[in-house]
């Protein structure tokens, strides 16, 4: 009931390399690669979007009221 020894591994490994075979490894593992490096690019491009959008300071045709006045305040206190 204990860990696997070195031998075991060893075997497993051999079982592994007939089954699959050295080169579908090597190009399984280069196809992980080619998803790792393509995902890292796709984060950076997303993160360019968002750095280079600028929120719009101003809104043309659009008169934002002023709430926190104090004239607004005694208008409504008044009435």
């Amino acid at each position: 009931m204990g860990s696997f020894s070195l031998m075991h591994w060893v075997i497993v490994l051999l079982v592994v390399m007939l089954l699959f075979g050295g080169g579908r490894i090597s190009g399984l593992m280069g196809d992980v690669a080619k998803g790792i490096k393509s995902f890292k690019k796709g984060m950076a491009e997303d993160d360019d979007d968002v750095a280079s959008a600028k929120p719009a300071s101003r809104i043309e045709g659009h008169r934002v009221p002023e709430q926190d006045s104090p004239s607004a305040t005694e208008e409504k206190t008044k009435a």
